[in-house]
């Protein structure tokens, strides 16, 4: 692959495709995990590349058969990358897969280059992304953690003289440990501010309890569609762009669904497959918004070949949050992007849509198709199903009209001769109770 970003960090990709035996060894839970294409890993990882604006010059796919627990690849691989980074000049290389700490550095002296893995990378791209104070913390409690078992190096030549207590004493602290003990330092202080965060969270939940708004939290696959989802629901101006992780702080809105039902909405990061676990924890605070979510909206990309392996990276990280992604009355799934099908795929993907036990909804986020059912399936879920209720407004109640056109969806209206008004309207089990108390009550 040619260069093509003046200015831009050149970066070797290598995207390594352990066998299938070795990915059940490292696999520690017992439910077989769906395989990715090779050429889908490979878009995923040049994806990641280019969120931070990287130029990557060389791109290649390795299969692994036998791992080798000082530089993950085969020696013979190494040095035809040596040579790669060497002819491309290349400043970076990118390893789509977790490394250790003594991988990382092996590879970095045989590669003579800066060498990223794929939980560094994703960390990269979060802290270019932090835009709140909360994000940050988040973002900068992950970079810590991960230094943290980075700290290999043996800088001996940097100890001090002597230290402690005695006649000669014993060597003194060397550099590695006031490095370890200044991260630990940092990481106690950004936890506590994390803390103070939680506990404002928490407080701003209790004030919605007390209101109280339903929350929707949409979740799914990162590029998945979540923020323009959530602009087409919500009319906010949220980045939205064909890029991973183009959001990254949760935003949250109201919006009014068709039969007057109040709702928060929450966008929330996008997640991936490996999600790094120091995210998963860092991120905590965000994702409880997941959790407290009265509905869940799981959105697909059923446009993506690898959609199936997606939503299920999104249940084992929604499961690790102690949300049930089968609990059918509590998620939502969405198969978003359907305007980018074809007539046939298009057709058979809605023919399984309805014909699906709990059917997931097909809409397009960018054109509206489907928003209406969805935005009617989320009001049946936090406010039951809708009722009909028949009234009659006297002349002095006619100011109420426009609040329950509003509120309700009036199926028949009938005006007499009197000056009353008769309606036929149907509304949610939660607005027929505001409904009677407004205009019944007032009688």
């Amino acid at each position: 692959m040619a260069s093509s970003k003046t200015g831009a960090t050149k970066a070797v990709v290598i995207v390594p495709v352990l066998t299938r035996y070795q990915q059940r060894k490292e696999d520690e839970s017992s439910r077989p995990r769906l395989a990715r294409s090779s050429d889908a890993r490979r878009e995923e990882a040049l994806g990641l590349a280019l969120a931070i604006d990287l130029d990557p010059v060389h791109t290649a796919v390795v299969t692994i058969n036998d791992p080798r627990p000082s530089t993950l690849l085969g020696a013979g691989k190494v040095e035809e990358f040596a040579t790669i980074v060497k002819d491309t000049h290349a400043e970076l290389v990118i390893v789509d897969h977790p490394l250790t700490p003594v991988q990382q550095r092996n590879l970095e002296k045989e590669l003579n280059a800066k060498v990223l893995d794929r939980t560094g990378l994703i960390l990269e791209i979060f802290g270019r992304r932090a835009r709140t104070k909360e994000g940050t913390l988040q973002v900068d409690l992950a970079h810590l953690n991960y230094q943290k078992g980075r700290l290999v190096r043996s800088w001996t030549h940097l100890e001090r003289q002597r230290g402690g207590a005695g006649f000669l004493g014993g060597p003194g602290e060397t550099q590695i440990e006031a490095d370890r003990r200044i991260l630990q330092d940092k990481i106690v202080k950004l936890k506590r501010e994390l803390e103070t965060v939680r506990r404002t969270r928490d407080l701003h939940r209790a004030k919605r309890r007390k209101v109280p708004f339903p929350v929707v939290a949409i979740v799914g696959y990162t590029n998945a569609g979540k923020s323009t989802l959530f602009n087409r629901l919500t009319g906010a101006g949220v980045l939205a762009e064909n890029m991973l992780f183009a959001t990254l702080d949760p935003t949250l809105r109201r919006v009014r669904l068709p039969h007057g039902t109040p709702i928060i909405l929450s966008d929330t990061v996008g997640f991936i497959s490996d999600l790094p676990t120091h995210l998963v924890a860092a991120f905590r605070a965000t994702l409880e918004e997941v959790v407290e979510a009265d509905l869940v909206l799981h959105l697909r990309d059923i446009s993506d070949p690898d959609t199936a392996a997606q939503a299920e990276d999104v249940e084992r990280i929604l499961s690790d949050l102690g949300v049930d992604a089968t609990d059918a009355e509590h998620v939502i799934e969405v198969w978003n992007k359907i305007d980018l099908l074809d007539d046939g795929n298009r057709e058979r993907l809605l023919d399984e849509a309805g014909s699906a036990k709990h059917a997931p909804v097909a809409v397009s986020a960018v054109t509206g198709e489907g928003l209406p059912a969805l935005t009617a399936l989320i009001e049946q879920r936090v406010s039951g199903e809708l009722e009909t209720i028949e009234l009659s407004l006297s002349p002095d109640q006619l100011g109420q009209l426009d609040w329950l056109y509003r509120n309700g969806e009036v199926v028949s209206r009938t005006d007499n001769e009197d000056g009353s008004v008769s309606l036929s309207l149907m509304a949610t089990k939660s607005a027929r109770e505001e409904i009677e108390a407004k205009v019944i009550g007032k009688r």
